[in-house]
């Protein structure tokens, strides 16, 4: 599995022969990517704040995942022609991947000529095999959390259930959890590699990936923090990250 982010909360994904894109928003200071230049086989969208669906109509060719109420709001606000609504705890296919939806704890909405309540906000977990406790030790599996808080769903569900072995989760503060909480949601997932995003997009949430990193060291995790640079891609094999 190969993971690229083109910063803020925007992730492409690799997984054998599927590409996802996570929250396209390019309009940020650590991509170069013009999204035009990109084709990917899925969008999954957390929510419908303007800094993570910002660049939906750039694929609006493209099957976009989401809750149903934002799916529904990306089809008449941006034309998406094909979208699949899913829900909290469900899992779907998306070509090689399995992707399942859990929440996040987060506002969601959008103003436009009224107010739209678009569901839940939730993060992910990509893998390349159905969430099960006979999982085959050679899978692999990532999550992207989302814009959220720190809560106890990652303790008891996320890392205890789907086990994901990568984890990308927002150091920002202000809008979401800060490197302090970050990093306990780092411990409680039991992931072996930690990933920051969510940070340095605008003044405040401007952070020191290394303050992420020496909170992990003291919230006594044993994961691995990875900071990637802006469109740098690294490779998740089992448990390694190259």
């Amino acid at each position: 599995m190969d993971l690229t982010w083109h910063g803020h909360s925007t992730w492409h994904v690799s997984l054998d022969g599927t590409d996802l894109l996570v929250d396209p928003f390019f309009d940020n200071p650590k991509t170069d990517v013009d999204p035009a230049t990109l084709d990917p086989d899925f969008v999954l969208l957390t929510h419908g704040h303007a800094d993570h669906v910002a660049h939906v109509p750039e694929f609006a060719d493209t099957t976009v995942v989401a809750t149903p109420e934002l799916a529904a709001y990306v089809e008449d606000e941006f034309g998406v022609a094909d979208t699949v609504g899913m829900n909290l705890g469900g899992t779907v296919e998306c070509g090689d991947a399995h992707v399942t939806m859990h929440r996040a704890d987060h506002t969601n909405g959008a103003n436009t000529s009224y107010e739209h309540d678009l569901g839940t906000p939730a993060g992910y977990v990509i893998g390349d095999t159905v969430p099960a406790r006979t999982r085959d030790e050679e899978s692999v599996s990532f999550y992207h959390a989302g814009d959220t808080g720190l809560m106890t769903e990652m303790r008891d569900v996320i890392g205890s259930f789907l086990d994901p072995d990568a984890a990308a989760v927002p150091i920002g503060d202000h809008f979401t959890m800060g490197p302090w909480q970050a990093a306990i949601a780092v411990d409680w997932l039991g992931v072996d590699h930690a990933l920051p995003m969510h940070y340095d997009t605008f003044p405040p949430i401007e952070q020191d990936p290394e303050e992420f990193a020496r909170e992990v060291r003291a919230a006594g995790a044993d994961a691995e923090v990875h900071a990637p640079d802006g469109d740098e891609t690294v490779r998740l094999t089992g448990n390694l990250l190259d």
